[in-house]
């Protein structure tokens, strides 16, 4: 779960923004590789002031999960599967496939906790880089986008 989840939520993601208009299609690819990349800067900026242990060392035993030889926070899985989540939701609007991608991210989040790779203060670090950048790329539309009317 902690690894094996990353690749189905880049999947889907891409699917979901590849099923648009040609012209948003590559706005939205772009954008996203924006947001991804910014996303990144926040976190080499975030690993820079704060430093923690990663739990499986603390612990004295072995990681279940692959892992960087790094501090680890924040997390780079966490950050990339809520960065997809967040284009999603904002270039095409689906907020069913938003709300399935966000769910499969948060699981991908808890099992980075559970095998030890990193702790809840590390995804959630994750989550904030991936949600800063959005905010930063897609703005208002990002909100207007979760928050508008269903059409019918």
């Amino acid at each position: 779960m902690a690894d094996v989840l990353v690749v189905p939520v880049v999947l889907l993601s891409m699917f979901f923004i590849l099923k648009l208009p040609p012209a948003r299609r590559w706005q939205a690819i772009g954008r996203g590789i924006i947001v991804a990349v910014t996303a990144l800067w926040f976190a080499k900026l975030a690993s820079l002031m704060y430093q923690g242990v990663r739990p499986f060392v603390e612990l004295g035993v072995d990681p279940k999960a692959s892992y960087l030889a790094n501090p680890g926070f924040p997390s780079d899985h966490a950050l990339l599967v809520f960065a997809a989540s967040f284009v999603v939701l904002a270039a095409t609007g689906n907020r069913k496939a938003a709300l399935l991608l966000f769910s499969l991210a948060a699981l991908v989040a808890i099992g980075r906790v559970m095998a030890l790779v990193h702790s809840p203060m590390d995804v959630i670090g994750g989550f904030l880089c991936a949600a800063i950048a959005a905010v930063l790329w897609y703005g208002l539309s990002l909100r207007q986008t979760y928050y508008a009317p269903k059409s019918v």
